[in-house]
């Protein structure tokens, strides 16, 4: 199709290159603030990649189901909707919600254990994603729905919020959150299933993992069901004007359209969705700032370069979280779409 994109460069182009400091924010495992969110969270999008093979489950129960220590997450088999799924040896990327928070924690790493009834994780990876995905579905705005959600291209028309797993070359898992209003985040076309591309954290590793590798996994969801659509397919990226057009939102067109070429759906109901309890949604978690624990991620990041150095003696200026939170909540609004 024209408009096609095949390359890295051709990719940079487009949306341009990631700016240095989105990588400083990443850690190598999880730290205090990790694990506050952790002992807060009762929903895990968790992806599985063996090769180019990938797969979704979602796991969840009361907050504090998932835990761990400084390099490993461990989580309950019994409390994901597939456990089969976790094997040793597999890439792993997650995706743990806050209840009425948008902010979510991503943690990546490979599984190194799956018995006694839990799943281990050598964690390589621990961030926290922006708000944007979560606030453009209004994801905790949603009342609980009653009709069961069962057609597979009914959730794709109202489908507000997608988890969509990707891998690089070598293997390594890339789980990214995805949101829109219903009719906008995805859409079926005579056999290919499209979605768009919108404002996010700057981080780009699952379009050039589309590059390096196609095959794609992903969750659907409608907040406030229990239902969700397994999708998985062969994706591709495109700035073909007559496709973006039909996602603009806001008077705002998308740079770049992704295309799933004969996409499987599969609608399942959840379990660990019905456990998690999220709608009406909980209170919010006292004592827990995305920002401030966003902040000393990026203090504890293990480059030692220069940018690095002078991120981390800015960001220990007395105030400067309060100035971070306000700079976050104007770009929501601002730059949404």
């Amino acid at each position: 199709m024209h408009g096609s994109i095949t390359s890295v460069t051709a990719l940079e182009d487009c949306i341009g290159e990631a700016p240095a400091v989105v990588n400083l924010k990443v850690i190598d495992h999880l730290d205090a603030g990790a694990l506050r969110w952790l002992a807060a969270s009762p929903l895990v999008f968790a992806g599985f990649g063996e090769g180019p093979r990938l797969a979704l489950t979602l796991g969840g129960g009361a907050p504090g189901f998932a835990g761990g220590e400084a390099h490993e997450l461990r989580l309950p088999l019994a409390l994901l909707d597939d456990p089969t799924l976790a094997r040793p040896g597999r890439s792993f990327g997650a995706l743990f919600l806050l209840p009425g928070v948008c902010e979510t924690l991503r943690v990546n790493g490979r599984v190194t254990g799956a018995d006694a009834g839990e799943l281990r994780v050598a964690v390589e990876e621990c961030f926290g994603h922006c708000a944007k995905a979560l606030l453009r579905s209004d994801f905790w705005k949603a009342a609980p729905v009653e009709a069961p959600l069962r057609d597979p291209e009914a959730l794709v028309a109202t489908s507000r919020f997608m988890a969509l797993a990707t891998v690089d070359a070598h293997g390594r898992m890339d789980l990214s959150p995805r949101g829109d209003p219903a009719g906008a985040l995805t859409r079926l076309d005579e056999g290919r299933l499209w979605f768009a591309d919108r404002p996010g954290n700057r981080r780009v590793d699952s379009f050039r993992n589309i590059l390096a590798q196609p095959q794609v996994a992903a969750l659907l969801l409608v907040p406030g069901s229990p239902h969700v659509a397994h999708l998985s397919g062969r994706a591709w990226l495109t700035t073909d004007d007559a496709v973006r057009a039909r996602f603009v939102v806001q008077d705002k067109t998308p740079t770049l359209a992704i295309g799933v070429d004969a996409p499987r759906l599969e609608p399942r109901e959840s379990p660990a969705l019905v456990r998690a309890r999220l709608w009406p949604a909980p209170a919010r978690p006292e004592g827990l700032e995305p920002s401030q624990i966003f902040v000393e991620h990026v203090k504890l990041n293990g480059d030692k370069g220069l940018g690095a150095r002078l991120a981390s003696a800015a960001l220990s200026v007395p105030g400067v979280t309060g100035l971070l939170r306000k700079g976050l909540e104007k770009d929501y609004k601002t730059n949404l779409y």
